[in-house]
């Protein structure tokens, strides 16, 4: 029986010999998994520049994942972290359905009142690395669904409180919060290869140093 179970997997692994050394295969990112700690200390630090950013240059929203099912990017984020269904009608016009903002800890029934906030800002963004980027790239990130945390449904009330501020100087108001999103921002920031200035770099310590020692923080750069 074992001996049947080695030759069936050295078949299955010749079979994937083609597959993996192809150059699409190679070519993929690999996801990253590390401690908070160790992700901080992965993002380089630089001083920040916000000339020239302009909410238009980051085309959003698009067409989605989804080209041909009629929704943009944020219906496609809203139908995919809503915890109860909405109905999805014509002109992908969305009815009933439940969210949890997880920044205030709110259950929200009405996607009307929910944001589709960026977890690292587009100005941030820009400040960090993003005001090099082609329109294609800045397009790109603005929509990007390849990493669940890059986008996040939210109150509307929350997410126009931390505008487009760093965590320096805005935490979800929920304690319950803060370590995932410290995490998740990290996250995005390695992804999309971003930097951090000195004032966000030491905030950012205290809490993988302190409350959020524990948080694992995983990522895959973007192609």
């Amino acid at each position: 029986m074992i001996k049947n179970f080695l030759r069936g997997f050295s078949a299955l692994s010749l079979a994937l010999v083609p597959f993996l050394s192809s150059p699409a295969a190679l070519a993929a990112p690999t996801a990253e998994v590390t401690t908070l700690a160790d992700a901080v200390g992965l993002v380089k630090v630089t001083e920040e520049d916000r000339t020239g950013y302009s909410r238009s240059s980051f085309k959003h929203w698009n067409s989605g994942d989804d080209a041909t099912d009629g929704c943009n990017t944020r219906a496609e984020v809203l139908i995919a972290e809503a915890v109860v269904a909405p109905a999805v009608e014509a002109g992908c016009k969305l009815s009933g359905g439940t969210w949890r903002s997880y920044y205030d800890g709110q259950e929200v029934t009405s996607a009307g009142a929910l944001d589709i906030d960026h977890m690292v800002p587009l100005a941030e963004a820009w400040d960090s690395g993003a005001s090099a980027w082609s329109a294609v790239r800045r397009e790109a990130y603005a929509n990007d669904q390849g990493a669940t945390v890059s986008l996040v449904a939210v109150t509307a009330r929350s997410n126009r409180q931390k505008s487009d501020q760093d965590p320096a100087d805005w935490m979800p108001p929920s304690p319950e919060a803060q370590c995932r999103y410290v995490g998740e921002w990290v996250s995005t920031k390695l992804r999309w290869g971003l930097t951090a200035d000195d004032r966000e770099l030491e905030a950012l310590k205290v809490y993988a140093e302190g409350p959020c020692e524990d948080t694992i923080v995983r990522y895959t750069p973007a192609a």
